[in-house]
């Protein structure tokens, strides 16, 4: 916000569909801020880049305009209300810029196959939206479907590609691309509502109980995060704010709580017991959201090889 709309746009054009989301949610809350504030942000981060950085104040129509800059008047103003949409993207590349709900509606009259292709092409919190957006009845269709795929041809990826809108269209390549698996299916299972989730996994293992086994054992769920290690657990606190922690923590095990007890300091470890106490009853919605924040935290951080994660019966990434 400090940039001015230009450069702000420029780096904009950078950033994946998930960082524009989380980017433009953030400047659309900033209300009011005061000098000092910012002066301090701006302190702390030229202390760590050593750079310079214009300082300037945004107004009610920025966001927009820097959109319009971004991306183009047309999908600017598709997109100005829900931040999801940007940059120079093709084919199935242009879903990931979606809302679940949006892409649900793209593939709801497809046949089960492309949409088993389309979700397992989406990351596993996205396709676990979009899942939850789509017909009770299908669920299941796709998430075996997904569990069965591997190498995807080009020319079926071709094939997606025309029967997607216009502006999706674009070259596949040449070579086959690996995609979907049990893995896949179990990403998805893992950010999936907990009803959802429990009734296609019964539904699956009513089928294939062997398949079913494979994709739970391959689930990393809250709990599970007892099974990292110290130095692991003390580099995700590090990502997570407080007050989705707190949240989070009031639906985990004891066991779990006393693991990140032990990764504070004893001032902080203190302080979380008391927040934890205080705080009132909270809904199972809120924690499972707050604890599939932490998740995707977590993977994103083991993806990155940061820490590693263990849970039931999975093997250490």
């Amino acid at each position: 916000m400090s940039l001015g709309e230009k450069d702000a746009a420029e780096i904009l054009k950078h950033l994946g569909p998930k960082e524009v989301q989380r980017l433009g949610a953030s400047m659309a809350s900033l209300a009011d801020v005061e000098q000092e504030t910012v002066e301090t942000t701006m302190g702390d981060f030229l202390e760590e880049v050593r750079t310079l950085t214009g300082l300037g104040v945004g107004a009610d129509g920025y966001i927009k305009n820097m959109l319009v800059e971004a991306l183009g008047e047309d999908k600017a103003h598709t997109l100005v209300d829900r931040i999801m949409m940007g940059g120079d993207t093709q084919g199935l590349d242009t879903l990931k810029w979606m809302d679940a709900r949006s892409v649900a509606d793209v593939i709801r009259h497809e046949h089960p196959q492309i949409q088993a292709i389309v979700m397992a092409y989406l990351d596993g919190d996205q396709a676990a939206d979009v899942m939850s957006n789509l017909p009770e009845k299908v669920r299941l269709d796709v998430l075996m479907r997904i569990s069965a795929l591997d190498n995807v041809q080009p020319s079926a990826l071709q094939e997606l590609n025309d029967i997607l809108e216009k502006q999706f269209s674009g070259s596949a390549g040449s070579q086959t691309k690996q995609m979907g698996g049990v893995k896949c299916a179990a990403e998805i299972m893992n950010n999936i509502d907990t009803g959802i989730e429990s009734e296609l996994m019964d539904s699956i293992k009513e089928i294939d109980e062997d398949l079913g086994t494979q994709i739970q054992d391959l689930m990393f769920v809250f709990d599970n995060l007892t099974s990292v290690e110290d130095t692991g657990i003390q580099s995700l606190l590090r990502e997570v704010s407080s007050d989705v922690l707190i949240i989070a923590l009031k639906g985990s095990e004891d066991e779990l709580k006393e693991k990140i007890f032990k990764n504070m300091s004893k001032r902080a470890a203190e302080l979380l017991r008391d927040d934890l106490e205080a705080k009132g009853p909270v809904r199972v919605s809120e924690v499972e959201t707050a604890q599939r924040e932490i998740l995707t935290i977590a993977r994103r951080m083991a993806d990155s090889g940061e820490i590693m994660l263990g849970g039931s019966g999975e093997e250490m990434i």
